[in-house]
């Protein structure tokens, strides 16, 4: 995901990287190629004046309008849902190596616990975003245990799993009491949460027809648009078209986006970065080295 700082009216003008113009910029020359037509031909097709004008097109476009709202409302909602998720995945992962490394006599005792917690948090990432978790498997818990975990089809289930046989080996040896392993038990099941919580969005597209319904009638309305203004506006028809269906079609765009948001679309969730957050937080904890933070390239930052 890119954060800017806040910048001027001026300056949003000219966004360009991280705006989904670039991913539209063929539909509007299309629709720029329509309206000029649409002008040329006095809007006829093949001889036939198209019976529409600007009076029908209003309530047309105010209809689609409400609906292309609800289409981005229900995305940002899979969107805020994921984002949540994350936070209470930090939240959790830090309460309980705090709580590890309180509890335990020797600081060095919580090592193994904290560093398959991590490998639970780098193979969800991996997980939502069908990649190879294999390199940070390697790096968090060896080579070995690195081939056990990938046998379970859910990675970051089996290291969540080996976080709760440590601690349960810790409590069959007397470091843990039993109210402490229930303390910590309760921070194990805090992650689980926000791990099957992050699958289920995953998982769970918006229903397919309903992308579709409203992907047609955009363009639909789009296309037929310059017939309907041109006796209107004349030759300003083709700057008024490709304003108003850059528009329709940058909403749509941008609710698909939204709506997957552990891709890697520019508007999705900067899970590289926040995995590597949670890394750094329970590290700094524990008093251990820290690895280096994810920047993006250029000015821009990601969160």
């Amino acid at each position: 995901m890119i954060v800017r700082p806040r910048q001027s009216w001026f300056r949003l003008l000219f966004v360009w990287h991280g705006s989904v113009l670039p991913s539209i910029l063929p539909q509007l020359g299309f629709m720029a190629a329509v309206s000029v037509l649409a002008v040329a031909t006095h809007g006829q097709v093949f001889g036939e004046k198209i019976p529409l004008n600007a009076t029908l097109m209003t309530p047309f476009g105010l209809t689609l309008a409400i609906f292309l709202g609800f289409r981005n409302t229900a995305s940002y909602e899979r969107f805020n849902e994921a984002r949540h998720l994350w936070g209470n995945l930090l939240i959790a992962s830090r309460a309980l190596v705090s709580e590890l490394l309180c509890y335990l006599p020797d600081k060095a005792m919580a090592k193994p616990a904290t560093d398959r917690l991590l490998a639970a948090v780098y193979a969800l990432k991996h997980e939502l975003r069908g990649t190879d978790p294999e390199e940070d498997l390697l790096r968090l818990v060896g080579r070995r245990e690195a081939f056990q975990l990938r046998r379970d089809p859910q990675t970051s289930s089996a290291a969540l799993h080996a976080v709760r046989e440590q601690l349960c080996k810790l409590q069959d040896d007397g470091f843990l009491t039993d109210a402490r392993f229930w303390t910590l038990d309760a921070q194990l099941t805090e992650i689980g949460k926000a791990i099957g919580g992050s699958e289920r969005i995953a998982s769970t597209p918006i229903p397919f027809a309903y992308g579709v319904l409203l992907h047609r009638t955009v363009y639909t309305y789009c296309f037929l648009l310059p017939f309907g203004l041109v006796d209107a506006t004349e030759f300003f028809t083709p700057l008024l078209c490709v304003f108003l269906s850059y528009t329709l079609i940058a909403l749509e765009a941008v609710a698909n986006e939204v709506a997957e948001p552990f891709g890697l679309a520019p508007n999705a969730l900067a899970l590289d970065a926040m995995a590597r957050g949670i890394e750094r937080s329970v590290l700094a904890l524990s008093g251990r080295s820290l690895p280096e933070r994810v920047t993006p390239t250029g000015s821009f930052q990601l969160t």
